[in-house]
C-alpha cells in the first residue's frame, strides 16, 4: 500500500513540476527561460546584420544585401533562426495554446535589444482569425517584452481589415500582392521611434506594410523586434 502511495506521489509530482517543452524532463536550474541546461546549449548565439537580422560571419551594422537595398526600417532584433529548438517552441505557443511560452520568449528578446523603442506595437489578426484561434501570439509577447523593457505598449495601433490567406505556401511577390491594403494605422503615434513585434519575420512583408503606414505619418525610426529570422527562401519570384 505504502509503495503504491509512493508510486502515485511520484507520478504526481512528474506531472505538476515544471518540465523543460523541448526534452520533457524536469527543470534542472534556475534559468529565466524555463528550459534545462541540456536544451539551452541548443541556443547558439550566431552574429547577425544588425539591418536585416540575417545570420552572418561577422557582427556588422549592414551586410552586403542591405547596403545593396537597404530596408526601409532601421534595426531587426531576433532570437534566432525558425529551426530546432525556437521553431518547436514557436509551435507549442501558437498552435497548442501553451500561453505560458510567450514570457521566456520575450526575455530572450528582450536581452537581444540594444536601445529600446519608447513605443513598441505588435502585428495585428484580422477578427475572423482571432476568433479562430483565440488569441494572438505577437500580442501575447510584445506585452510581456515592454514590461521587461519598461517602454510603452500600444496594442491598437494597427488594424488588419482584409482576411488575406496564408503567407507561408506564397513567394516574396505574391506574399507583397497579398498583403496590399491588408492593413491599417488606427492613430498617428506621439514619439518618433517605434518598434513592431512579431513572432517570425520571413521576407519581412507583413513588416514592410506596417513601417510604410508609419513612414507616411512622419515617424523617422523604426525598429522590427521577432523572435525568430527565418532567411528568404531562393525562389523570390
Amino acid at each position: 500500500m505504502l509503495s503504491d502511495w509512493f508510486q502515485k506521489a511520484n507520478f504526481i509530482h512528474r506531472c505538476l513540476a515544471p518540465q523543460c517543452p523541448i526534452c520533457k524532463l524536469a527543470l534542472d536550474n534556475k534559468l529565466p527561460y524555463a528550459v534545462c541546461s541540456a536544451c539551452e546549449a541548443w541556443y547558439p548565439k550566431y552574429p547577425r546584420c544588425q539591418c536585416c537580422g540575417l545570420a552572418t560571419l561577422t557582427p556588422v551594422d549592414m551586410c552586403g544585401q542591405c547596403l545593396t537595398k537597404p530596408t526601409i526600417w532601421h534595426n531587426l532584433y531576433c532570437v534566432g533562426d525558425y529551426q530546432f529548438p525556437l521553431s518547436n517552441i514557436i509551435h507549442l505557443l501558437k498552435y497548442q495554446r501553451q500561453f505560458w511560452q510567450a514570457k521566456p520568449l520575450a526575455k530572450r528578446l528582450s536581452e537581444c535589444i540594444e536601445t529600446p523603442a519608447p513605443v513598441i506595437t505588435s502585428v495585428p489578426l484580422h477578427w475572423h482569425r482571432y476568433l479562430r484561434r483565440g488569441f494572438n501570439q505577437s500580442d501575447l509577447i510584445a506585452k510581456h517584452l515592454a514590461a521587461f523593457l519598461n517602454v510603452d505598449y500600444q496594442p491598437r495601433l494597427f488594424s488588419r481589415v482584409l482576411d488575406t490567406k496564408s503567407q507561408q505556401a506564397l513567394s516574396k511577390v505574391q506574399r507583397k500582392h497579398n498583403l496590399a491594403n491588408a492593413f491599417r494605422l488606427n492613430r498617428r503615434p506621439k514619439c518618433k521611434h517605434v518598434a513592431i513585434v512579431d513572432d517570425v519575420v520571413t521576407t519581412g512583408s507583413t513588416v514592410l506594410h506596417l513601417c510604410q503606414l508609419l513612414l507616411e505619418v512622419g515617424v523617422e525610426r523604426i525598429d522590427i523586434y521577432c523572435i525568430c529570422r527565418t532567411p528568404e527562401p531562393e525562389d523570390n519570384s
